[in-house]
């Protein structure tokens, strides 16, 4: 099996899919409305394609399960940190956390709808 996509629930529909291709480099595969009241967009990265992020804007938001955040890998954290501060990201750590043993750096930053994401650089 494999994971198939992550959904996140959106205020702004063109603001997140602004915010997920230009800072975080998806791809935009599809975008539609399902109803009347709910659209979503897929997006995903060309090396994995197989994964989404699907993006939800409308109908009733759900509290069903709890996801603590989204992460992306970065050759470079240190370069993205100052790319996303100048581009006007939220950034919640201004500087790379290290931890398991000294192998990976971290830093947490927020999405356009306060959703809590994660560069990882390994």
């Amino acid at each position: 099996m494999k994971m198939e996509h992550v959904g996140i629930m959106v205020n702004d529909m063109d603001e997140s899919l602004a915010f997920y291709q230009n800072i975080l480099g998806l791809e935009l595969r599809s975008r539609e409305w399902l109803n009347e009241t709910v659209e979503l967009a897929f997006l995903f990265y060309p090396e994995q394609p197989s994964v989404e992020v699907e993006l939800v804007y409308g109908g009733p938001v759900e509290n069903e399960g709890i996801v603590n955040h989204l992460a992306f890998t970065v050759e470079n954290i240190e370069a993205e940190l100052v790319r996303f501060k100048e581009a006007g990201v939220k950034l919640v750590d201004e500087e790379p956390l290290t931890v398991l043993n000294g192998k990976v750096k971290i830093a947490f930053f927020q999405g356009p709808n306060g959703e809590k994401l994660e560069l990882v650089e390994r």
